[in-house]
């Protein structure tokens, strides 16, 4: 992917960031993915007094994405204030890996960036591969 279209998702993550619900921790996420026919969604952060129910940025793009017949994803971008950019958590790596096991990452905050690759974060996920 060119530096524009990641430039396009990092300004779609940031814009999904201030909606974010984060009265709790104060930590907000917005993230944006794209998918392979080139659509974008995106997502952030909504959490819930009863904390489990809380939902990450990530995984609200995805469920955007997977609600709207996109099945193929071809990269995310994750905006939060960290102090250093954040990959996503564990339960988004697995929900990720689901649709794009070799996803490419990218975390911002500030200026500041990091570049990930799904397989490198969770090399061995669970898959339809263990459902017997």
């Amino acid at each position: 992917m060119n530096e524009g279209a990641w430039d396009e998702l990092k300004q779609a993550a940031r814009l999904a960031r201030s909606h974010a619900y984060a009265p709790y921790s104060g930590f907000t996420v917005g993230a944006a993915v794209r998918t392979k026919s080139g659509a974008v969604f995106t997502g952030c952060n909504v959490e819930n007094a009863s904390y489990g129910a809380t939902i990450c940025a990530e995984r609200a793009a995805l469920a955007a994405a997977v609600a709207a017949g996109e099945r193929e994803l071809a990269a995310l971008v994750i905006a939060s204030g960290a102090r250093r950019p954040t990959p996503p958590c564990g339960i988004c790596r697995q929900c990720l890996s689901e649709l794009a096991p070799s996803l490419p990452i990218r975390s911002y905050t500030g200026d500041a960036h990091a570049e990930y690759d799904l397989a490198s974060l969770l090399p061995h996920a669970f898959s339809r591969d263990q459902l017997d």
